[in-house]
């Protein structure tokens, strides 16, 4: 059995790779965090500092000196995982990851933080495809506790179990999706939720705040606690497929982004970053909404930790 994993480098300083730096340095590795845009890394540091004050104030000052930060690729030579956290666009990972195999060492571990691009196409950036894993966190990277670690057609067994025991040790929940399909198992679930919310919303059938307090209160709040096979199990699947015969032909089942969706994008309402979306936003309530939701989901993870196994 290989040792632990003492040394770390992140890739990019944007949100979600700022979380994932705080959340190993605060398990006690050694984290270079690596940005060559200016000013990423100043803003990098402030957010964590913020974030690390919310989330575990008393440790903060420890936290942040285990965090290095750097502008060049070649400070990832001494790191025994590399997780790159960039924008996501398939050519600028595939560019960074090919200057990292030459880089690193060969028994460095690469993980690439997407949300569904394809990791095989991403593997084909290296040499070493057997060391070569994606790395989906969920924002924010250091609250919330799934990891969907995805194999590409080489990773090795070694490897998956080196990465699910360095997340297990920073105190995630890791699952592995065995194959390399588009959006893993939690943006095809989290996409198909979201078509029918946001053709209802289009509809008519309710308003964008009723459609979210519905969820909210109802699935969302049994979420925490059952997921949606366990719950066809205490439901009944025969109840189940029986609802299914007349329900599902009235789902919302098309291929294409709506006309709605697509026009808030014309219009430029991209959400909370533009102050316009299914909601208004201005820049104090932003803020204020994903401050205390990270408080808040920090506290729920870990009453939810901490209850025993059913």
């Amino acid at each position: 059995m290989a040792s632990p994993l003492q040394h770390l480098a992140v890739i990019g300083a944007g949100a979600m790779g700022s979380g994932i730096a705080a959340l190993f340095a605060a398990r006690g590795l050694d984290v270079v965090l690596i940005d060559p845009i200016e000013g990423a890394l100043e803003r990098a540091a402030h957010n964590i500092d913020r974030q690390l004050q919310v989330l575990s104030a008393g440790a903060v000052p420890t936290t942040m000196r285990r965090i290095r930060y750097e502008a060049g690729l070649e400070a990832a030579c001494g790191a025994e995982l590399v997780i790159e956290a960039v924008p996501e666009k398939l050519e600028l990972k595939r560019d960074i990851f090919t200057r990292l195999d030459s880089l690193c060492p060969a028994h460095t571990l690469f993980a690439t933080n997407t949300s569904g691009l394809s990791i095989n196409a991403l593997a084909d950036a290296v040499t070493r495809r057997d060391r070569f894993v994606g790395m989906h966190f969920f924002t924010p990277a250091d609250v919330i506790p799934l990891v969907e670690v995805v194999r590409n057609d080489d990773t090795s067994e070694d490897t998956v179990v080196r990465v699910m025991a360095a997340l297990r040790d920073a105190g995630k929940r890791p699952v592995l999706v065995r194959r390399d399909i588009p959006g893993f198992i939690a943006n095809r679930i989290q996409h198909a939720l979201a078509r029918e919310a946001i053709s209802l919303l289009e509809h008519g059938v309710a308003s964008a705040e009723d459609i979210d307090e519905v969820v909210k209160w109802s699935l969302g709040i049994r979420l925490a606690l059952t997921g949606p096979l366990e719950q066809r199990d205490m439901n009944g699947i025969d109840v189940h497929c029986a609802i299914a015969e007349y329900l599902y032909p009235d789902l919302e089942n098309r291929t294409t982004p709506s006309d709605l969706l697509r026009q808030k994008v014309r219009d430029g309402h991209f959400g909370a970053k533009s102050g316009q979306g299914f909601y208004t936003w201005d820049a104090e309530r932003r803020d204020r909404v994903l401050r205390d939701k990270s408080a808040a989901l920090a506290e729920l993870a870990a009453w939810l930790g901490a209850r025993p196994p059913v």
